[in-house]
């Protein structure tokens, strides 16, 4: 019996063609033990390898672990996890792997936040790298999946602060390496415009917040002796003295249609260029 008609008696992974020569294949709907899986797996491998398929991925719902060391004994890894599933990837030919990597990179935001008395919305966090230094600094977070930068800077405010606040533009960002877990990490300085004044702290992680005088804020040894924190405070500065130009939000749809968001500091240019053909 030649090895094609052994393929053929053998039910084969469900899988669609990717864009890239490769195969995804998602087990969400297909549970199989351990033992099924693993004859399908060797089957839909060979398969693929003479239709010349390049990656393979397969999306394994957490429910399904037991099928992890099946794969990775045929020589799939791991490519990446989330809460409810584990990715897991094979390069099929013998050249080099161009499978791209996972996320490298960790995105947060920080607050810049000032009323028309030049006081700055600050907090005091109870955990973390600042517990118990008496620093107060601006409101920060991590932006979510599928959160827009702007977005995710409008959260935290009110969530730390109880603040509710406007996004205005992205005054400047960070980059910085081996930081979460090896990742990378980009950190962007965002400025607000209050639309409320009354702060009600959040208990969880913030120990306390107040309006403060920037000056007050910028003149903290902690703010003043760390360079990056000491840069920051200046540009705050600049921009609430209108001597400083940030990158402003502009809806554009990509390529493929979906809906994202640009920055840049002229967000009107699409106005001034819509009338050219």
């Amino acid at each position: 019996m030649g090895e094609n008609e052994r393929v053929q008696q053998v039910e084969l992974l469900s899988s669609v063609n990717d864009l890239y020569g490769g195969v995804r294949v998602n087990m969400e709907h297909h549970p199989m033990d351990s033992k099924d899986f693993a004859t399908s797996l060797k089957a839909s491998i060979s398969q693929w390898k003479q239709q010349g398929k390049r990656g393979v991925w397969i999306k394994l719902p957490i429910e399904q672990v037991n099928l992890v060391e099946v794969a990775v004994k045929e020589g799939f890894r791991y490519h990446h996890a989330e809460p409810d599933y584990l990715m897991l990837v094979y390069w099929i030919p013998e050249t080099t792997d161009t499978l791209p990597v996972n996320a490298s990179r960790r995105v947060g935001i920080g607050a810049f936040v000032m009323n028309s008395q030049r006081e700055v919305l600050v907090v005091m966090e109870n955990g973390g790298r600042f517990k118990e230094t008496g620093v107060w600094k601006f409101p920060t977070g991590v932006v979510n999946e599928g959160e827009d930068i702007c977005t995710a800077a409008v959260r935290e405010v009110k969530e730390e602060t109880g603040i509710d606040a406007e996004f205005v533009e992205v005054l400047a960002f960070r980059e910085s390496h081996k930081s979460f877990f090896s990742k990378s990490d980009l950190f962007f300085v965002c400025m607000l415009k209050p639309r409320s004044f009354d702060i009600q702290k959040q208990d969880q992680e913030v120990e306390a917040a107040q309006w403060m005088p920037f000056e007050e804020y910028a003149a903290q040894p902690f703010i003043r002796e760390h360079e990056l924190f000491n840069y920051v405070a200046k540009i705050c500065l600049a921009k609430s003295d209108k001597g400083y130009a940030g990158f402003s939000p502009v809806s554009a749809a990509t390529s493929s249609g979906k809906t994202s968001c640009l920055y840049c500091n002229n967000p009107d240019i699409h106005l001034l260029t819509s009338g050219h053909q």
